[in-house]
């Protein structure tokens, strides 16, 4: 007898009632995750610290030949970096560890409410498409929080920040600089849609492979 037949078309992407669910699993972690979100903030003001020091380095020191200013503000800058590099590991620690354990409380959830299934429920559905909702798609899960929410709201935050100071500094300038930024976004809309439709090609894949009936 062949497998049941998968739904390949491509299921909408965002759910506001799905990310509601989602987000009820990272209630008992709130604290790690405000702190996850304020160390974005911070390291979205540390990123643009760096660059203007450059600058008052090179305006005040380097054209005035001092060079025993410039050497302590060489040493400020180089221990700028090295917290920086530390404040950045701690982050990306704290989200990984946040969306690994919501996947374990996720894998928790979802495998006690199969065991508590019907046997009918089994007789009509393949186990290889619960194996991939319970592995792959929970999986998939963590990159919500590890390249997801949290970082996309960190990279945005660095970029607002940077762009500010750089129309402060010269708004020409920073016009002619965004000119390819449409381009980008269109790139990356296509690119982003063909993700998707592989992403559920390669899951009704899996599901049919892992399929025994």
């Amino acid at each position: 007898m062949s497998a049941p037949a998968t739904n390949t078309a491509p299921k909408k992407t965002f759910n506001l009632h799905t990310l509601r669910r989602l987000l009820s699993f990272v209630r008992p972690y709130r604290s790690t995750l405000a702190l996850s979100i304020s160390m974005s903030v911070i390291l979205a003001v540390v990123s643009i610290l760096r660059p203007r020091l450059i600058q008052y380095s090179v305006d005040e020191y380097v054209t005035h030949k001092n060079m025993n200013a410039l050497i302590w503000m060489t040493g400020i800058q180089l221990a700028i970096l090295i917290g920086e590099s530390l404040m950045r590991f701690w982050f990306m620690y704290r989200i990984n560890w946040l969306g690994q354990t919501v996947v374990n409380d996720m894998r928790r959830a979802v495998y006690k409410k199969i065991l508590h299934q019907d046997i009918a429920y089994f007789d009509q559905t393949p186990i290889g498409t619960l194996t991939t909702r319970t592995i792959n798609d929970i999986e998939a899960i963590n990159d919500v929080f590890s390249e997801g929410i949290i970082s996309i709201f960190a990279d945005v935050l660095t970029i607002v920040a940077i762009i500010t100071i750089m129309m402060m500094e010269d708004w020409r300038l920073t016009l002619v600089c965004l000119a390819p930024f449409p381009f980008l976004i269109v790139a990356t809309y296509i690119f982003k849609e063909s993700v998707n439709k592989s992403f559920h090609r390669v899951r009704n894949a899996v599901a049919a492979l892992n399929a025994f009936v």
